[in-house]
Order: structure tokens, then sequence, then C-alpha cells
């Protein structure tokens, strides 16, 4: 095994072993489970409204759920990812990073000849790697939970596209994960360092997206990305300039059309390219740590 690859292991062994990432990781695997029986609770309330209306004779129309692709499970997912998710890479980052500087480990590696970009990412593929294997785990648990709902299993088709979801999700949440190294190395306090982040991640997930259109806050807690602004005025003038930072709407507009949603419209390109943009920035960010940097001493 070489030293960089025990890196990697030791960085797997002790993100699974701390508390707090636990917690959140139980939460965050517990509403992937959830959210189809959640979509299926919906779907039943509003099919028990038709089948009343239908009785009444109020109604003639088809059940509009009877055309529903089983992919519409798999919606709620999204903002979970969001949320919870990005709030999960945040602190495994910043708990990463905090390790070193409180228990002085980064003092000692640092007085042999280590190469500290390596060594840093090293740290960062050891995170990624966790966020991978949530990721897989979080997949498979929701296409089972799907064909449960659905009462079938998941074509190759529609599994495939969960799939997708779930490797675009890791590409959302990797920058969350060095934002939090980058914190967890840079701040004085551990309160700070953690903070930080959660600060930058709700200006990225809820005050840009509202920078840039004039939707009610409570939308950007769907599954799909915001109106688009009106052609003139002040959002118009904002949403160029803040559309490719609002990463959250980034990720929710693929995932829209990765999941076969009617309402999304547009090309995944230009979305993806933000997310990896932003990824290679901070994953760089990251690399470029000074040495006299790492041995900062935390004030608490």
């Amino acid at each position: 095994m070489t030293r960089w690859s025990a890196v990697i292991v030791q960085e797997l062994l002790c993100t699974v072993r701390e508390r707090l990432p636990q917690l959140l990781l139980a939460v965050f695997v517990g509403m992937i489970a959830a959210s189809a029986f959640i979509g299926s609770s919906a779907r039943s309330s509003v099919t028990g409204v038709y089948q009343e209306a239908l009785r009444q004779g109020l109604t003639t129309v088809a059940n509009p759920f009877d055309s529903f692709s089983p992919l519409y499970y798999a919606r709620n997912t999204v903002i979970y990812i969001v949320l919870i998710g990005a709030l999960l890479a945040i602190v495994i980052g910043v708990r990463s990073t905090l390790r070193d500087r409180q228990a002085r480990t980064a003092d000692l590696i640092l007085s042999r000849d280590v190469n500290l970009s390596f060594y840093l990412g090293s740290k960062l593929a050891g995170l990624a790697l966790f966020v991978l294997l949530v990721l897989a785990v979080s997949a498979m648990i929701n296409i089972g939970c799907i064909s449960i709902v659905a009462g079938h299993v998941l074509s190759v088709g529609d599994s495939a596209r969960i799939a997708a979801l779930y490797a675009l999700a890791g590409l959302f949440m990797l920058p969350f994960v060095a934002l939090g190294m980058i914190t967890g190395i840079r701040s004085s306090s551990a309160t700070s360092a953690l903070l930080t982040p959660i600060v930058i991640w709700s200006v990225v997930i809820f005050i840009l997206p509202l920078l840039g259109t004039a939707a009610h806050p409570v939308s950007l807690l769907n599954p799909v990305s915001a109106p688009p602004a009106s052609g003139n005025g002040f959002f118009a003038a904002t949403s160029s300039l803040v559309d490719p930072l609002s990463l959250g709407e980034q990720f929710k507009h693929v995932a829209a059309l990765m999941l076969a949603d009617p309402q999304a419209t547009g090309t995944m390109a230009g979305s993806i390219m933000a997310l990896a943009v932003f990824a290679v920035a901070v994953c760089t960010a990251v690399a470029m740590t000074g040495r006299k940097r790492m041995r900062r001493m935390l004030h608490d």
C-alpha cells in the first residue's frame, strides 16, 4: 500500500467513525428510502379525490397519474440531495481537516518529506470515495423502493436514469466537500469552520436564485429549477450573472431532464459544465493550500 492509498483508507475509516457524519448519513439515506413512499402517498391522496369527483360526475377526464412514469417517485430525492446531501458533504470536509489540526497530526506529517498537494488531494479522494459509496447505496435503495411502490421492477432505462442522477449528485456534492476542507484549514475556530461553509451553501442555494428570478422562496424547495426571469428589469440584468453560480438550480435543472420531468426544458450541457467548473475551482483551491496555513493552531 502506497502512502497516498493509506491516506485514502484512513480518511474513509475516520469519516465512518465520526458521530455527526453518521447522523447526517442516517437522515440522508432514510429520506432517500422514504421518498418513493412519500410520492406514493401524495399520488394516493390525489387519486382518492379524483375517484370521488368521478363518482359524483364532476369530471370525465382520465386520472392524470395513470400516465406518469415511475421516475415521478424519484423527484423528491433531488431536493434531499440539495439540502441534506450538500450539508453532509460540508460536514465531512470540515471534519477532515479540523481533525488534523486538533490532533496536531498535520505538524507531524508536514515534518516529513510530503508533498502537501498530494496529501490534501488524497484526503479529498478519500472523502469523494465515501460520497460515491453513499450515493451508490442510496441509488440501489431508491430503485428498490420505487420498484415496490410501482409494483414492478424498474426497466433498465429508468434504472439508468436514476443511476445517472446519483452520478450527477456526486459532481454536485464534491465542491461542498472541498469547501468544507478549505474552511477547516483556514478558520481560526471549529465553530467558524463549520458555520462559514453553511452560510456560503445557503447563499448559493437560496439567495442567488432569488437574485436571478422573482420566484417565491418556497418554490426553491421544489425538485425543479426556478422559473426564468422576465425579459427586462432588475432580474433580467442579474439573472445572467447569478445563474451560473446558482449550483442548486443547475443541479435541479439537469436532474429534471434526467428524470423526464415534462416541465423541464433546455439542455444539460451548460448546467453540467457550471457544476464541473465550480468543482474544479474549489478542489484546486484545496490543493494550493500552503504549508504554513496547515500548521496554524485553532483558538478553541
